[in-house]
């Protein structure tokens, strides 16, 4: 046992927050104090809710977005605009664009972007999903909302050549977002007005 450590059971726990994004040992080890501190009955609830979200989570049919039945809320929506649908990398960039309220239809993530350097291909993405959904509905409009970086480009770009020929509009987020940022962390008014002012996708956007 480390021997600033009091407590194995102590370290093991800092040990499992550490390995969160973000969280460093201190941070982690306030965290575990923190929960220490609750009653059994509040920790308890805290560790059945990472619990059910793991073995009871389940992924849109439709789009891939994270929800509690077969087809989510969203795409089961008949207020929602079928006609366009919006191209995302993360389940986190629905999240954030739906927070602008300034847009109604729906939604495709791919559950990431290109990125060779990383070993991640077209085949590891939801693309072939995305082609189909375009083929076999009413969809009108395509909007690319990927990070404004290299792989965020070149997946827009592999896309466009999958969907040419399709009688579909194919347009991107105004780039009002900085070259290199992701959306889930670009403020609301920002991505807002990126969707409502996106542009033709050209191939060079």
């Amino acid at each position: 046992m480390n021997q600033q450590y009091p407590s194995m059971l102590l370290e093991k726990a800092v040990g499992e927050f550490a390995k969160l994004p973000g969280v460093g040992r201190k941070t982690a080890m306030r965290l575990v104090l923190h929960l220490l501190r609750q009653d059994t009955a509040v920790v308890e609830a805290f560790g059945n809710a990472m619990i059910t979200l793991k073995h009871e989570v389940k992924y849109c049919k439709v789009c891939h977005n994270i929800s509690d039945t077969e087809t989510c809320r969203i795409c089961s929506n008949p207020a929602r605009d079928a006609s366009t649908i919006c191209v995302v990398e993360s389940i986190r960039d629905v999240m954030a664009v739906e927070a602008t309220q300034q847009y109604r239809g729906l939604y495709h993530v791919l559950g990431g972007v290109i990125s060779p350097m990383d070993g991640i291909g077209p085949s590891d993405l939801q693309i072939e999903s995305l082609v189909e959904r375009v083929k076999g509905s009413g969809v009108k409009e395509v909007i690319l909302a990927l990070s404004s970086t290299m792989e965020g480009d070149t997946t827009n770009f592999y896309i466009s050549r999958k969907l040419e020929g399709m009688d579909v509009k194919l347009s991107v987020i105004a780039r009002g977002i900085s070259i290199g940022d992701e959306l889930e962390y670009t403020d609301e008014v920002t991505l807002g007005r990126s969707i409502i002012n996106r542009t033709l996708f050209t191939g060079t956007a």
